[in-house]
């Protein structure tokens, strides 16, 4: 009831102002009575998953909290794992406002932020920052202007300076704001970059006496041939799990709606069967040697039910928990147990 009227109040805002005002409210009531508002009690669902256990199946997406400043909020409300980021090594403003818009009657969303972030540095010091003991995973990508042959260079700083502070990592190069970041998901520039993370892990796992897997985020937007070609590099270059799928820029579903044309990638309920079907392509590509985490367009219970009968091991959401509020997490993991 709590999270209906917030939302009534946040949708007549500006769509960023409203994410803003959401963000500062979590800093401001974590860790207080005032959590009770969101918190949830729920019983621990844990799944295994890149040789993590994790509390329970759902995940809030990257993007929500994208310097880590909620990780204690959003655990409160009950969420297995919080992946924060996009990060990049520099602190970049990302694109031109307005970047933020609502497709309310499809339950969808536009997005072209551009990876705007507080850089690196910061959201180290807010993982420290952190006191419930959430499982973290820091999703990572490039600066703008960074040309994308040396984008391998941020991945690497990145990792190097968050290994210590995450449960698992995420490589994003399926970003459509980003000039020229897609092209990382294709052919040696792939494999280049898969190749010296791999090598940057294993040098840091020995530095500090830990394990931390990595997993590749990659679009929707490919085509069967790709699929396979990623999935041939995912076990070629021994990666620990894939995420799928990002933003789409595809508008089926959309069109004609006030907002649809606007540039970005577009989340939220129109994604869901496009995701779910690169899912069970990759799953099929990967025949059970890498994991999946899926996610896209997780607007129900069935929904997540859909990802997981179609080859991912758990998932996450964003757009739809916008639209559903923290119910969907707690509908989800019971809906996970029944189908155990």
């Amino acid at each position: 009831m709590f999270y209906k009227l917030a939302q009534k109040v946040m949708f007549q805002m500006d769509p960023e102002k409203a994410h803003h005002f959401a963000l500062n409210s979590l800093m401001a009531t974590a860790n207080t009575p005032l959590d009770c508002f969101y918190a949830q009690k729920i019983a621990p669902s844990p799944v295994e998953f890149m040789g993590v256990t994790f509390p329970n199946p759902v995940g809030l997406a990257a993007g929500m909290d994208k310097d880590g400043e909620c990780i204690d909020g959003f655990h409160a409300m009950g969420f297995g794992h919080i992946e924060v980021g996009t990060v990049t090594p520099r602190p970049q403003p990302g694109n031109d406002l307005p970047r933020l818009f609502r497709l309310k009657p499809a339950k969808g969303i536009i997005n072209r932020m551009g990876f705007n972030n507080k850089g690196v540095d910061n959201l180290i010091a807010n993982l420290k920052a952190a006191k419930s003991g959430a499982l973290i995973g820091v999703n990572i990508g490039k600066n703008k202007d960074t040309p994308v042959e040396q984008g391998k260079d941020d991945y690497l700083i990145c990792m190097d300076k968050v290994y210590e502070y995450a449960a698992y990592i995420a490589v994003n190069i399926s970003s459509p704001n980003t000039p020229g970041l897609r092209s990382l998901q294709y052919g040696d520039l792939l494999d280049d970059l898969l190749g010296s993370l791999k090598a940057k892990q294993k040098d840091l796992a020995q530095k500090h006496g830990k394990y931390v897997p990595i997993a590749l985020k990659i679009a929707p937007d490919l085509s069967d041939e790709e699929i396979q070609k990623i999935a041939d590099s995912l076990i070629k270059n021994q990666f620990d799990g894939a995420i799928a799928t990002n933003t789409t820029l595809s508008r089926d579903g959309v069109s004609g709606l006030m907002n649809a044309n606007e540039t970005g990638g577009l989340s939220g309920k129109p994604l869901n069967l496009l995701s779910t079907s690169v899912i069970k392509k990759l799953s099929n590509c990967l025949n059970g040697q890498i994991p999946i985490i899926g996610v896209g367009g997780i607007n129900s219970a069935a929904d997540a039910i859909d990802k997981l009968d179609a080859g991912a091991s758990m998932v996450q959401i964003y757009s739809g928990f916008i639209y559903q509020g923290p119910k969907l997490i707690k509908d989800i993991i019971e809906a996970c147990r029944v189908r155990k």
